[in-house]
């Protein structure tokens, strides 16, 4: 650390200081560096380390600390004002706000004093000639804080009415203590309009829109607008993640995953923010936190975790339920100690109300990784009447009843009757029935209950179902991989079957179970041999058998209305093993209509998804969005959830496929949210974050986009989801953090996308990766570093024949030469380098549109050379050869301009643009002749032009006729500055 030996040397200091992560070291440095500031014996270097310090301690956990060195610099001003500078005055009266909240949120400063504070500031802004507007801003803050509803109305009215001068602070800041004060009375719309113009970024600062994306959530979710709120939330945690001094905004985030169903996430956000839970220096946030930890361990202890462990106060293991009670006990005593302070119970009252908050949303999808921390359902117990008894008969009829009609949750109702009915004589059919669909339940394993079953059936005189629970065994024995004993087992069943039916002995709803499970078993087999065409021949005259059995006896029988849409379902099944396509997809949607006209519309959603696979195999798009829709309104809330993701998914695909992003990232959102729910959250779940982040990032939601592709990472691997989803998680991360203006992050998401592709056969993402990598190592400030990835991408592009890119990677190793070792004359041996490459790929261009490129390629080359020698001369340089260089860009310039001349009317804005670039070189050079000259022949070529009249759509033509509003604008300015010379 080098030594602070004048005012320049602790001004660096502190300004290096300022920009590392707010938090105790920080605070500390600002501590030394006040000292280094004493020892230089110079007033304004104390006053400017007293500045430095009061602005650290107050974008930190320790606010307290402000009111020190403000006291210091108060009595510095008092005694000899002449020692503060311009700015430094100003600073020192803009830092009467900070203290001013600064006091409300110290519960042992008393009221009084604030209040004495407060006619201070006034007085002292008056004195300064300042507007009232800031003091009014902080008489309304006292009143709100203690509760006086009247004396905050007259001054926040006295507060917007006053003129706003420098001491006002920033749109975005103002804005969010209005907007904040109309949700605290309950006008959430007024709010969300007040803030608008910081949400959509118009106003921004320090710790804006930080603090207005988190005081808008709970207001966003009361009025419903649930999209906004889940934006608001993934912004804004970004933003305010590693900000130390901003724990009451990221309490809000908590509050909001508790007021969401997204306990989980609120969890892992306690669990980044260990020193929350204890750190003193602002007791107000402190309140606000311990409040939000109460609420969302409250809601842990609600849905039956509240023995779960939970992170908490270091030094032992907490559960929910006790961090519950902690956390309450906390917020109330803080509270206490400000009201005790204020002689009110307001924020007593706040505190309490805010902990008792109950979920405005079930559960909002966030799409980022987060499993819902609950318990499963309790099973639906046993009807019980008032007696205390299992109404046996009745849940026997009701099981019955949803069998017959093939209702969801029959074999649950049986299952229930079946536990009500233990000790219970009951007759041999309730039994067998009861047998039945607990084999149902058990799949492949339920063989040995559907011959239980079977012979209940046969003791309770129906030999038709003892045959049919028999072929359903037969069935679930193919399904456990059996088929040839299965349809061994079955031929014996269909002949009795038949037999029976003949002699009216059993009637043709039993008939017709046999038959469709020996179709349903030699259909099976069929898959097994799809090349044997006697296999698939016998399977098709099976179904066609269950068609003819049954179609035009249904009646009202929804079971064999079901047994013909199956049918046509397995036909169309059979139709694809054939190869025949298009009559499969022909016949699975005559299934699926079927049972939609049957009135089970939740069976069809098997044969949608297959028809959507098959339309989209045939390029039919439309199609397969159409049975997608369907299958997703079909299954409704009888879809599982892992099917539910799959459709979602598969929907975002072919939405985002036809170009609306909006639609398709709702569905990958839901995708992901229905892949946690099913326990799926590292296979289905990443696809879907993935396919989410994409969906996000183009519609230019780039941090949204960034939360999710983080999330998604971890779960991304090579084995399970292929090396090309990693690589494209990595390059959309890294164009989200580039837009961000978070390059160093960037970079490296792009080096590790890079390092990945270099094992592909093929290289263009290599090179492309590696070019964007130096891009963002240069706005990082890493030079050295930056120059490393163009050279490899640039290596990468020779090797490719893509001489664009080697050109832009030559260029760009150019103006980063001016900042390293290879300095001016390094960087000019790179654009020529470009320059040779372009005029050897401009005479060896193929065709004369590759040919034109690379001249429009060419003429941005030696534009760029210009402009780098122009700015290569160093502040010390001696006029002639300042000359030298200047004469030698605009000999650059010229060459451009008639390489943009050959080029036409596609190029004429280029061609202007360097011209008059020429003419600035030509007035540095004091040649007013020559800049007049080109000056005037621009305006010439604009001649009579307002727009491109190409017809080009509306937005183009705007911006055409802004382009050349624009250069008329500067020729026209260079002309009166030419003519002046």
């Amino acid at each position: 650390m080098s030594e602070i030996t004048d005012l320049d040397a602790l001004r660096g200091a502190m300004t290096e200081n300022s920009g590392q992560p707010e938090g105790p070291a920080r605070n500390a440095r600002a501590e030394e560096l006040l000292t280094a500031a004493e020892k230089l014996n110079v007033p304004l270097a104390v006053i400017e380390a007293l500045g430095h310090q009061l602005k650290v301690y107050n974008y930190s956990s320790e606010k307290g600390k402000m009111f020190v060195p403000f006291a210091r610099l108060l009595r510095m001003w008092d005694e000899r004002p002449e020692d503060f500078d311009e700015y430094e005055t100003h600073s020192l009266h803009w830092v009467f706000k900070w203290v001013s909240s600064g006091m409300l949120d110290q519960p042992h400063i008393p009221l009084a004093s604030i209040e004495k504070w407060l006619g201070e500031m006034e007085h002292r802004y008056r004195l300064a000639g300042h507007s009232e507007r800031a003091v009014r801003s902080a008489e309304h803050s006292v009143a709100a804080h203690v509760g006086d509803v009247t004396r905050a109305e007259r001054a926040y009215a006295a507060w917007l009415a006053a003129d706003r001068d420098t001491m006002a602070d920033c749109h975005a800041c103002e804005l969010h203590g209005q907007g904040w004060w109309q949700a605290e009375r309950g006008r959430d719309a007024e709010a969300l309009e007040l803030w608008r113009p910081v949400l959509e970024g118009e106003y921004a600062c320090a710790h804006e829109p930080h603090t207005v994306l988190a005081s808008s959530l709970v207001p966003l979710l009361r009025l419903g607008r649930l999209d906004e709120a889940r934006s608001c939330h993934l912004r804004g945690f970004r933003l305010v993640r590693e900000m130390e001094s901003m724990r009451g905004a990221y309490a809000d985030h908590v509050e909001f995953c508790a007021l969401t169903g997204n306990e989980a996430r609120g969890l892992e956000l306690l669990a980044e923010r260990p020193a929350y839970f204890t750190d003193d220096g602002q007791p107000r946030s402190r309140l606000d936190f311990m409040s939000v930890v109460a609420l969302l361990m409250n809601r842990l202890t609600v849905l039956g975790l509240g023995d779960r462990q939970v992170p908490g106060p270091a030094g032992r293991q907490w559960t929910a339920r006790e961090l519950a009670a902690h956390a309450r006990e906390e917020a109330l005593a803080l509270a206490a100690r400000f009201d005790e302070r204020n002689g009110t119970a307001h924020v007593s009252e706040r505190a309490r109300a805010r902990m008792a908050r109950q979920p405005l949303v079930e559960r909002l999808p966030l799409g980022v990784r987060s499993v819902r921390p609950a318990p499963p359902p309790a099973p639906a117990a046993p009807a019980v009447p008032a007696d205390g008894q299992p109404d046996l008969p009745a849940l026997l009829a009701e099981a019955r009843r949803l069998s017959d009609h093939l209702r969801p949750n029959a074999v649950e109702a049986w299952a229930a009757a079946a536990e009500a009915a233990e000790g219970v004589e009951l007759a041999p059919r309730d039994r067998a029935e009861m047998a039945d669909h607990e084999a149902m339940a058990l799949g492949p394993e339920g063989t040995d209950l559907f011959e239980r079953a079977a012979g209940l059936y046969a003791e309770a005189g129906d030999p038709g179902e003892a045959l049919a629970a028999r072929a359903r065994g037969a069935y679930v024995r193919a399904l456990a991989g059996d088929v040839d004993g299965a349809a061994l087992a079955v031929t014996g069943l269909y002949d009795e079957i038949l037999a029976l039916y003949a002699d009216d002995g059993t009637g043709i709803r039993q008939t017709a179970s046999v038959v469709m499970s020996r179709a349903r078993i030699l259909t099976r087999r069929a898959h097994g041999g799809a090349d044997d065409g006697a296999v698939l021949a016998e399977a098709e005259a099976a179904v066609r058998e269950v068609l003819a059995l049954v179609d035009g006896r249904m009646g009202e029988d929804v079971r064999l209305a079901a047994r013909v849409a199956e049918a046509q379902a397995m036909l169309g099944e059979l139709a694809g093993l054939s190869g025949d396509l298009e009559t499969a997809a022909e016949l699975f949607a005559r299934g699926a209509a079927a049972f939609v006209a049957a009135g089970l519309p939740w069976f069809a959603v098997e044969y949608e998804a297959r028809l959507a696979s098959l339309a989209h195999h045939l390029g039919d798009v439309a199609g397969a969005e159409r049975a997608l829709r369907a299958a997703l309104e079909h299954g409704g809330g009888q879809l599982e959830a892992p099917g539910r993701a799959q459709l979602h998914l598969q929907l975002a695909e072919v939405v985002g496929g036809r170009g609306d992003a909006v639609e398709a990232a709702e569905h990958a959102l839901e995708a992901a949210h229905w892949a946690d729910e099913a326990g799926e959250s590292a296979t289905l779940g990443a696809w879907a974050r993935q396919q989410l982040g994409g969906f996000l990032l183009r519609q230019r939601r780039w941090a949204e986009a960034a939360e999710v592709l983080e999330s998604a990472l971890p779960d991304l691997t090579a084995e399970t989801h292929g090396d090309g989803a990693v690589v494209q998680t990595q390059w959309w991360l890294g164009d989200c953090l580039s837009e961000l203006g978070e390059h160093r992050a960037a970079a490296e998401r792009r080096l590790q996308a890079a390092e990945i592709a270099r094992h592909w056969p093929e290289q263009h993402d290599h090179a492309t990766l590696a070019h964007l990598a130096g891009e963002s190592l240069g706005q990082a400030g890493r030079a050295a570093e930056a120059d490393q990835a163009y050279a490899r991408a640039g290596d990468l592009w020779r090797s490719l024949g893509n001489t664009h890119g080697l050109i832009r990677s030559l260029r760009a190793r150019a103006w980063l030469a001016l900042e390293t070792e290879g300095g001016p004359a390094g960087a000019r041996a790179l654009m020529t380098e470009a320059i040779r490459a372009c005029e050897a790929a401009r005479e060896a261009a193929a065709d004369e549109e590759t040919r034109q490129q690379l001249v429009a390629e060419l003429g941005d080359t030696q534009r760029q050379f210009a402009d780098l020698l122009a700015r290569s001369v160093s502040e010390g340089a001696e006029g002639p050869v300042v000359r030298a260089v200047f004469e030698e860009a605009l000999s650059r310039l010229q060459r451009a301009a008639e390489v943009f001349a050959s080029l036409g009317e596609v190029a004429l804005h280029s061609r202007t643009g360097a011209e008059l670039t020429a003419g600035w070189l030509e007035i540095e050079l004091d040649r007013p002749a020559g800049a007049r000259a080109r000056a005037r022949l621009v305006l010439s070529a604009y001649d009579g032009r307002v727009g491109s009249g190409t017809g080009a759509d509306a937005e183009t033509e705007g911006e055409e006729r802004s382009a050349v509003r624009a250069r008329r604008a500067e020729a026209e300015h260079m002309l009166r500055v030419a003519s002046e010379d």
